[in-house]
């Protein structure tokens, strides 16, 4: 194994982890946070794999951005940080079960796979990515479209957080 494959692991193990620990923790601004580590986890596999512009795309809107919107909006809705209710569903062990053998369904598929001893061509010299992420993202024929509705999901979002930042639920 080359270095820059037992970093992409080392930094895909930390990736999950940080992510098990936003689904486990019982409090809502940790499970925020480890939301972040997770995101500037997916950072550093996309600057790994020579995505630089989606990496930085990826610290200023989601860690920047997103993150840290959902992090005040929790901050300033929620006056009891402490949940008395039970964490988990009765039955975890079921989705628990289902999730370890789809894992092993997929290991057992993907072990004959030829794509794991192959490594990627070095990009040339010449390769401008980001003229053609940019190409890519306003061409009609290509994702105009979807990158126009992330755009309305995102004001949608920030409508929605404003709204429950200045309305909150009467009990």
């Amino acid at each position: 194994m080359t270095a820059q494959q037992i970093i992409f692991m080392i930094v895909a193990a930390y990736t999950l982890g940080s992510a098990l620990m936003v689904v486990t923790t019982r409090n809502l601004v940790h499970a925020a946070l480890w939301l972040v580590s997770t995101l500037f986890g997916v950072a550093v596999a996309y600057a790994l794999l020579n995505a630089n512009f989606i990496a930085v795309v990826q610290v200023v809107v989601y860690i920047g951005a997103i993150a840290i919107l959902f992090i005040f909006a929790v901050m300033l809705t929620r006056k009891d940080m402490r949940d008395s209710g039970p964490q988990m569903n009765r039955n975890w062990w079921a989705g628990a079960i289902v999730a370890v053998l789809v894992f092993a369904g997929l290991a057992f598929l993907l072990s004959g796979w030829s794509g794991f001893q192959n490594t990627a061509a070095e990009l040339p010299a010449e390769f401008d990515a980001i003229s053609l992420l940019g190409e890519a993202l306003t061409s009609p024929q290509a994702f105009v479209l979807p990158f126009e509705v992330a755009s309305v999901l995102l004001l949608a979002a920030l409508v929605g957080a404003v709204y429950v930042a200045f309305n909150p639920t009467k009990k």
